[in-house]
């Protein structure tokens, strides 16, 4: 069970950036934190070595389910930032923050989910590839274009 320790510390903050990307839903993402690692817990704890690729699979395919329910709406606290730092500065990166998850909801899934392994999750080309059915080559170019569609959505609101 130390080894799972191990593992579940070196991913969950990755893991976890990956899945606030994919949903823009802070407290989605958290349920979808716990509930990938359970299921691999559950599922795949006698294997011999902890793999993120398959963490990121079943993250993945948590989210899709997700997806598909019908939404809920959640409470949340008007401010999760810490009032130490300068406030005003804490406003404005807030907003930066918000505005860009906001840009990145309005793309479509494919690309959300492709620039949210690429941010979040520290995984390689060649991983992302195999946690979505394509080519190392493909995630290249279609990294490329999603950045270049983030860009747009974000220089002149998408339209």
């Amino acid at each position: 069970m130390e080894k799972y320790d191990v593992f579940y510390k070196s991913s969950k903050d990755g893991l976890f950036a990956y899945l606030l990307r994919m949903t823009g839903d802070y407290h989605l993402a958290c349920d979808l934190v716990q509930e990938s690692f359970a299921r691999y817990l559950h599922r795949y704890s006698n294997i011999g070595q902890a793999s993120r690729s398959l963490l990121y699979t079943i993250a993945r395919n948590a989210a899709m389910d997700a997806f598909r329910k019908p939404k809920t709406e959640y409470f949340e606290p008007e401010d999760h930032a810490d009032q130490k730092n300068n406030p005003e500065q804490t406003v404005e990166d807030r907003q930066t923050y918000e505005r860009v998850l906001a840009a990145i909801q309005q793309m479509g899934i494919f690309d959300r989910e492709l620039l949210a392994l690429l941010s979040g999750a520290d995984l390689s080309y060649t991983e992302i590839g195999g946690i979505m059915n394509i080519s190392e080559a493909n995630v290249k170019v279609k990294v490329h274009r999603a950045r270049i569609r983030l860009k747009e959505i974000l220089s002149d609101g998408g339209k």
